[in-house]
């Protein structure tokens, strides 16, 4: 117990300790949200990988489609990798930034009324990113507390409150700069400790062979035969395709994961970022989901149908030594805490800048800006743990459901606005505003179903609503199809201006563009 407390303090010390020193780089809107534009690729490459690996991911999916898919549940881990992290950072990279600094966008919200012209796009991707970050947050509260009581007997309550309160200490004070460095870090930690819990794990089977031989035993629930847990694809392929592409893809769009883009330094910082975001993802991603490969060895489903499927990674881990264990609670605090921290504020900019002020009849200065961000900070951490507590204590769903809903709704309604933003000059306000209304109107019929409100009944409804990845996958490709199909009937919506926009990916000194949001745009 000793060892366990005495390295979570000297965590917690490190990183509130950090948030103090970048608070200096934090006095202004541009420092706090996006550290002055100015982060460097290390840095921005761990902040990326961090805030997209979590205890949601080391708990919860590790967990869950562990015992699914057995060892094929790799492909998860390595979609993350090639798709989330090193495609995305290909196509999305550098035209975020120079776009971003073309249009001087501060968050996702703001580039989508910059770039289509209108406030109430703005304003609406500002609500939805709020509502639906919400559902994110709490399920990482839920993993991380779920280890901290295996290893402490602590109270669930009591852990969702002290998570919550760190996190905002250095969010508040350090802002982006104060994450970014924490994030890095905590990185450091995630890469080395991966690497010890899983030869530590799979050590009680007596090595990897012998695990896999284990495995290769047990008898699947939906396949008559043995070995489907050893199998390339495991024993429903198609299953594991939607959760590659909604984990995968979905990060595309992520508010939190674009986010990272807007601050890096420059173009040289990218190409640099893109091989260690990358080389992180298939460390820690692919780390966690072939661990979770081998839950069924250590947990009965008796257990896991009584106590859900985030019991099965703290099953596994509940064997280790105490510095295993206390190793286990740094790796898992610092994804969760990472990403907790960019959600946050991700969240708070949002609201503030594009949500907020777009109410306000005077443009605020830059000081109550700063008040009014630190405030929902504040106030974000507080309702996703409140929704945390009451989630556990009534068990209405469990972690990758959470994360499915939220997911779903925020990639399927962002995804190909922004992609589409980028890339293609005759996308339009009108097709934007459909791909938003087209998934909130989905996730929110399979948050009704997930709660038992109503049943999706049986055919392509019962398919599609069959769970959140599902539908979340749903909303995603059918974005891709809805904003062009929609701007070839609505080329009137196309803003003036938008060839200006385009050009800023030629020019060789980036000048900044006219104001293209005006008082009076729709």
């Amino acid at each position: 117990m000793f060892i366990k407390i005495a390295l979570l303090l000297v965590f917690f010390a490190v990183f509130i300790f950090v948030g103090i020193k970048c608070r200096s780089v934090s006095r202004n809107v541009s420092g706090y949200v996006l550290g002055g534009r100015t982060v460097g690729p290390w840095l921005t490459a761990f902040a990326y990988g961090t805030s997209y690996f979590s205890a949601v991911i080391f708990v919860g999916y590790a967990g869950q489609f562990g015992w699914t898919f057995g060892i094929a549940s790799t492909w998860i881990g390595l979609g993350n990798a090639f798709i989330g992290s090193l495609m995305a950072w290909a196509v999305l990279g550098r035209r975020t930034r120079i776009m971003t600094q073309h249009l001087n966008s501060r968050t996702m919200s703001d580039f989508f009324g910059k770039r289509y012209g209108s406030s109430a796009l703005k304003t609406a991707s500002s609500a939805i990113t709020f509502l639906f970050l919400i559902p994110y947050t709490a399920s990482l509260f839920n993993g991380l507390s779920r280890l901290f009581r295996m290893a402490f007997s602590v109270d669930y309550a009591v852990c969702v409150i002290v998570m919550a309160l760190l996190t905002a200490v250095y969010v508040i004070v350090g802002g982006y700069m104060a994450t970014a460095v924490n994030d890095f870090i905590q990185g450091i930690v995630m890469l080395a400790g991966i690497v010890a819990v899983i030869l530590a794990v799979l050590s009680r089977n007596g090595g990897f062979m012998a695990s896999l031989t284990a495995m290769s035993e047990i008898q699947s629930e939906t396949v008559p035969m043995k070995g489907a847990f050893v199998s390339f694809f495991g024993p429903d392929p198609l299953y594991l395709l939607v959760v590659v592409l909604l984990t995968s893809l979905g990060t595309w769009g992520l508010p939190q994961m674009v986010g990272k883009f807007y601050a890096i330094k420059n173009e040289e910082s990218i190409k640099i970022g893109t091989v260690i975001s990358t080389f992180f993802a298939v460390v820690v991603a692919g780390g966690c989901y072939f661990l979770g490969g081998f839950g069924r060895l250590f947990a009965e489903p008796a257990s896991v149908l009584s106590q859900g499927y985030d019991s099965i990674v703290p099953s596994m881990l509940s064997g280790l030594g105490d510095v295993l264990i206390a190793v286990v609670l740094i790796l898992v605090l610092s994804a969760s805490m990472s990403t907790l921290s960019s959600l946050v504020l991700t969240s708070s900019s949002t609201l503030t800048l594009d949500f907020i002020n777009s109410f306000r009849k005077k443009p605020s200065s830059e000081k109550k800006d700063m008040l009014t961000m630190r405030f929902f900070v504040a106030v974000f951490i507080a309702v996703s743990a409140i929704i945390a507590i009451v989630q556990a204590k009534s068990r209405v769903t469990f972690i990758a459901q959470l994360m499915g809903i939220s997911w779903g709704a925020l990639s399927g309604a962002f995804l190909a606005p922004f992609m589409y933003g980028l890339y293609w000059k005759k996308a339009s306000k009108a097709s934007v505003a459909a791909s938003f209304a087209f998934s909130v109107v989905v996730m929110l019929c399979q948050l009704c179903i997930s709660l038992k409100l109503f049943s999706a009944g049986n055919g392509i409804a019962g398919f599609i609503f069959k769970n959140s990845l599902y539908s979340g996958v749903f909303c995603m490709l059918s974005g891709l199809v809805i904003v062009p199909l929609v701007s070839l009937f609505t080329g009137k919506t196309v803003p003036e201006g938008t060839d200006e926009m385009f050009s800023c990916y030629d020019a060789k000194v980036l000048v900044p563009a006219k104001d293209v949001l005006t008082d009076s745009a729709e």
